[in-house]
């Protein structure tokens, strides 16, 4: 696969190098010469000094035939243009671009943009590890708006139903794993001590299921 990285700060280079290193023909483009540097020594992919904007610049970076374009410089503003121009002036089939203000989200989504977000993400991560504990992320999808999550069933919640601890539409069973076998779980499916519960939620779902779970603590304690 041919790709194409703008910018090479930290993230940038470090997935630079990850897609390199996984067999990918790797094209990184960076207006300041220094940022090269956070590239490991053993990284042999394209080196494009200039503006991401330029057309000249793009094309020596190949992006006529490239696969997949990452826009993941400090600059919203830049990466959102960057990425559509390459989605729709060049047609690349897979346009990717990073977020770094969550403020400036609205212009991703005006564009119809692919967006990775990791401060909104690790804000909500951070948030929940703070909080709570008793249920853990196991997949983010997008920014974070839909997740999945993990939840181990404890001798409280024995002998009911999955009905019973979910009461919204945001808050979905997934699957439902007992002695090493998983099952695609309904709502009538009652679960025992020891199970491994995926639900699939968003953030408003899974603050609900949080709080059943704790009134059907309290209610049997």
């Amino acid at each position: 696969m041919k790709v194409i990285v703008i910018g090479c700060g930290r993230l940038g280079a470090e997935l630079a190098y990850n897609l390199y290193k996984r067999g990918h023909e790797v094209s990184v483009i960076d207006n300041v010469p220094a940022s090269f540097n956070n590239l490991p020594a053993d990284f042999q992919g394209r080196l494009n000094e200039g503006e991401a904007l330029s057309q000249d610049v793009l094309h020596r970076a190949g992006i006529e035939k490239a696969d997949a374009v990452a826009a993941v410089t400090n600059s919203d503003s830049l990466n959102a243009v960057a990425a559509y121009i390459a989605r729709s002036v060049y047609k690349v089939p897979n346009v990717l671009a990073r977020n770094y203000d969550p403020r400036t989200r609205e212009l991703f989504e005006y564009f119809g943009l692919q967006t990775v977000s990791s401060t909104s993400w690790g804000a909500q991560r951070m948030e929940e590890l703070i909080f709570h504990s008793d249920i853990r992320t196991v997949f983010s999808a997008g920014n974070g708006e839909v997740e999945l999550y993990e939840v181990v069933i404890n001798d409280i919640w024995d002998g009911k139903t999955l009905n019973e601890l979910i009461d919204c539409d945001d808050c979905l069973p997934v699957s439902l794993t007992r002695a090493g076998r998983a099952v695609i779980p309904s709502r009538d499916t009652k679960v025992r001590s020891g199970d491994v519960a995926l639900f699939s939620a968003t953030f408003e779902g899974i603050e609900n299921l949080r709080r059943r779970l704790k009134n059907v603590d309290k209610q049997e304690a």
